[in-house]
């Protein structure tokens, strides 16, 4: 009776298999990404290049039952409304446009979405009503009731005041 030997092995077989392998593995570890990756939010977004408006706070006079027809208001615009949507969203605490916003230090205002984008606000160009009373700390700024010079963010970022 025949007896029966090993198969032959051929040289190479061990190492090819290994560098196959390796090169198995490389997808897999690519897409492991950098701790750091998962630690720094995506770029910001300009949505103010592509003409989109980020929509006016919810304190809106329509959408408030306390002001009347024979309520006094002021109309807030540029520097004047985003003070305004800045101080109205400052202390929320959930994301995205009607979320917590930030005063960067180049004078813009700024949300975070779902994934840590920064957003940067723009007022609405027809500019929000607000009640005179409450307009009032904002009579300084550029853009109250159209006026176009006076106080801009920059100058907010510069000298703080206290929180109005």
């Amino acid at each position: 009776m025949p007896t029966l030997s090993p198969p032959k092995r051929h040289k190479f077989s061990q190492p090819m298999a290994l560098l196959m392998s390796g090169l198995l593995t490389i997808p897999f570890l690519n897409s492991c990404g950098s701790p750091q990756s998962y630690n720094s939010p995506p770029p910001p977004v300009d949505d103010t290049r592509g003409g989109t408006v980020a929509p006016p706070p919810s304190r809106q006079p329509q959408a408030r039952p306390g002001i009347s027809n024979g309520q006094k208001v002021a109309i807030l615009a540029g520097a004047a409304a985003l003070y305004y949507i800045y101080n109205q969203h400052k202390n929320r605490t959930e994301q995205g446009p009607q979320g917590k916003h930030y005063l960067s230090k180049n004078g813009r205002v700024y949300y975070r979405d779902a994934e840590g984008r920064a957003h940067w606000v723009t007022p609405p160009p027809e500019g929000i009503q607000v009640p005179e009373e409450e307009a009032r700390p904002y009579q300084d700024f550029q853009g109250y009731n159209g006026r176009s010079s006076g106080l801009d963010l920059n100058d907010v970022v510069q000298n703080p005041a206290p929180a109005r």
